[in-house]
């Protein structure tokens, strides 16, 4: 029991902390009810088996045995506790030291000196740096294994719709000048022939590809000489490399390539890595939306920075598709050859492509010499070069441009 103060003193003018009797001590704290967050300034005073919290007007607040207190994390210079099993976010903040070390005194089971605390922190700190360690180690070695697995399991429903948010990124990021539809070249009238060239050369490669899904080609008003393929069967032809092709078959060697990547899910390949890392990171900071993740994406399929596994397998398939489309197999390896000593281009197309030269050495190599026949007829070619002679008016759409085999 607690010894109440002689009738002429009022309790509120108990002292921060007296000595009741050698076994009791009482003093002032903080108390939080869990209920809300208003701060009481309330006596607290220490029994035999239990701490009592009362109010400033000698009120019953709470009742807290020594076995259910657990130490709560504090700046240095408080006590903070709280009840173990207890639903509410209740605690009591205690600042007297004297106090504290009564409390601490009686209950044995508490952790004196926060020794278990800083313990603790230590085992969260190091699990939280080999967690991190995990993460980069699984995001370096184990993304590129687990996105080639994934791949062709990936249904190509999924994969085009995949396509579809890249290039919303992308068009975003290419389209410079904010031209919106007419940023595609072949819709306005003196285009349209270029445009109907270009569907005759890719329905030539896509009807001897024989894809899975259907191919869309798109020339856009870019200067560089570059070409891009998105996931599910979207490729995007920039209006310099038109410019720097000297034969159609040059544009379709280069064009059979980008083919290639498509047929062997290159570009999703290269999301699932880049984009898994992404998500990965993302959950740590809270984004699960994932919206950072196709950004990302759609940066790295137009930084196309493919392996030379990868490029290596695109180039044999255009040669091999050149070949069997009746085209010239050589021809790829005839524009990079050029491209490679135009200097002052800078070709874009070459800038993330390994051993350009051991490339075209490949090429040539796999490329037997056999009688060819342009894959498009000089009047197509000359309509083609045109394509993005003239900007269209600003609410024309552009061609759609789908050309291959339905899904």
């Amino acid at each position: 029991m607690t010894i109440a103060p002689p009738p002429d003193m009022p309790r509120s003018s108990v002292p921060t902390v007296r000595a009741l009797t050698p076994a009791l001590t009482a003093g002032r704290a903080v108390y939080f009810d869990g209920t809300c967050s208003a701060k009481n300034d309330v006596l607290v005073e220490i029994g035999p088996t239990a701490i009592q919290i009362l109010s400033l007007q000698h009120r019953l607040l709470d009742e807290w045995s020594y076995p259910e207190l657990r130490r709560m994390s504090a700046p240095d210079g408080m006590l903070r506790l709280g009840r173990s099993g207890e639903t509410l976010l209740a605690r009591l903040e205690i600042r007297d030291p004297a106090l504290a070390l009564a409390i601490e005194h009686r209950a044995e089971t508490l952790d004196r000196g926060g020794v278990a605390e800083r313990r603790l922190r230590r085992k969260i700190v190091g699990l939280s740096i080999a967690a991190g360690a995990s993460l980069i180690f699984t995001a370096i070695f184990g993304l590129p294994v687990l996105a080639n697995r994934l791949v062709p399991f990936v249904p190509l429903t999924v994969e085009r719709k995949l396509g579809e948010a890249v290039d919303k990124e992308i068009r975003g990021v290419l389209d410079i000048r904010h031209l919106g539809p007419a940023f595609t070249c072949g819709a306005g009238p003196a285009e349209l022939p270029g445009r109907l060239a270009l569907d005759t050369l890719v329905g030539k490669l896509a009807s001897t590809a024989q894809l899975p899904q259907p191919l869309r080609v798109d020339v856009v008003r870019r200067s560089e000489a570059n070409a891009i393929a998105l996931p599910g069967g979207h490729i995007y032809v920039y209006d310099g490399l038109i410019e720097k092709a000297q034969t159609p078959d040059e544009l379709a060697g280069v064009l059979a390539h980008e083919i290639g990547h498509v047929a062997h899910r290159d570009g999703t390949r290269a999301v699932l890595q880049t984009a898994g890392l992404s998500f990965l990171f993302g959950m740590m900071l809270g984004d699960f939306v994932g919206g950072g993740a196709v950004v990302i994406a759609g940066r790295a399929v137009l930084r196309s920075s493919y392996s030379r596994r990868v490029e290596t397998a695109a180039d044999a398939y255009s040669v091999n598709l050149m070949r069997r489309s009746g085209g010239d197999p050589h021809a790829l390896g005839a524009i990079l050859a050029r491209l490679v000593g135009d200097k002052d281009q800078g070709m874009k197309l070459l800038l993330d492509h390994p051993e350009t030269k051991d490339r075209i050495a490949a090429i040539d190599a796999a490329a037997a010499p056999r009688a060819t026949m342009p894959l498009l007829n000089p009047a197509e070619w000359s309509a083609l070069k045109q394509i993005c002679s003239s900007l269209p008016p600003k609410g024309a759409m552009p061609a759609a441009g789908e050309t291959g085999l339905p899904q």
